[in-house]
């Protein structure tokens, strides 16, 4: 049933990663970065594969519970991807994150004339709170619940509880990308997904950073979560990670820098840096609600605040904050 599998986020010292592969592997998560004296410039290149293009429906997954809170932190930044989100909310805002990814889409028109822009939209919900594969899961397993979802112009995003032990998780991994064979209208084809796990109670340490105190490098104090959930502000700063690597990777063949065993992307070519000034342990120069507390440095829809990641620009060849 599948074709490409990824797994990303392994946590040593300063959250460097080292990646774990199975077949084709894009990987992201959540990680300090080394100093910018040492670290040296990135070199992306296009690999001339199709990227993520049209309209694209999300589609999410939910498997075990999860209160109608959380899953309204999660709705919510999907719908703050879109264009009916770019008029509506304060700058920075989510929509101007994601309209970094367009950089992509024209170098691959400059390259090849197949990549159209692309256009996403809020897709269905499951709800799987029964754990109906138990509360243990494989890899394999992942993507059979991601096949549960459309397998034609979609995302299908898993998300799995607090409770949920996903292979991998927290040991190596803290989310996933890849692609899966499905079915759509009789014929075989190829479909996206992502994984995330919550993890408030497993590991918050590796995988919620920067709102909890991290296990390895520098001890600053956590900053607080903007929708005061560190498990689910935690797994936006990756679902967002993961969908720029989907929509400029998605089958192994796109935008990369590095080995195609262990490529960095568009997110996780920048761990660890949020805003202007970061270096390991320090997410950067950040906005801060005045009510709440909140670091954020994206504004989304319905007044939320939202902290995502920085994009690699393949132009100017730097990782490129909003704030």
């Amino acid at each position: 049933m599948v074709s490409f599998l990824s797994s990303c986020n392994k946590l040593g010292l300063l959250f460097l990663f080292s990646v774990l592969l199975i077949g084709f592997n894009s990987c992201e998560g959540r990680r300090l970065v080394e100093s910018s004296e040492t670290q040296q410039p990135l070199q992306f290149q296009y690999h001339n594969g199709p990227l993520l293009g049209g309209k694209i429906s999300i589609n999410l997954i939910w498997y075990g519970k999860f209160k109608p809170s959380q899953r309204a932190i999660v709705l919510d930044f999907v719908a703050s991807l879109t264009s009916a989100g770019k008029s509506t909310t304060a700058q920075p805002s989510v929509a101007t994150w994601w309209k970094q990814i367009e950089r992509y889409y024209q170098l691959a028109k400059n390259k090849n004339r197949r990549s159209s822009n692309l256009v996403l939209s809020m897709g269905r919900q499951i709800l799987d709170e029964n754990y109906s594969l138990g509360k243990s899961l494989t890899t394999q397993q992942i993507v059979k619940l991601a096949s549960k979802g459309a397998q034609k112009d979609a995302i299908n995003v898993v998300l799995t509880s607090a409770d949920v032990v996903v292979e991998g998780f927290c040991m190596s991994r803290c989310g996933t990308h890849g692609s899966g064979l499905g079915s759509a209208s009789g014929k075989r084809s190829k479909f996206a997904y992502i994984w995330v796990g919550n993890s408030e109670t497993q590991c918050p340490g590796q995988c919620a950073w920067p709102f909890h105190q991290p296990i390895y490098g520098p001890q600053n104090p956590p900053l607080v979560a903007p929708n005061n959930d560190v498990g689910l502000d935690g797994m936006v700063v990756n679902l967002a990670s993961l969908l720029a690597g989907t929509a400029t990777n998605p089958f192994g063949n796109g935008f990369f820098q590095g080995p195609k065993e262990a490529p960095l992307e568009a997110a996780s070519a920048c761990p660890g840096i949020y805003g202007k000034g970061a270096y390991p342990g320090y997410a950067g120069e950040l906005l801060v609600d005045s009510a709440t507390g909140g670091s954020y440095n994206a504004h989304g829809v319905s007044g939320r605040k939202y902290l995502v990641p920085a994009l690699f620009d393949p132009a100017a060849s730097t990782c490129s904050t909003l704030v």
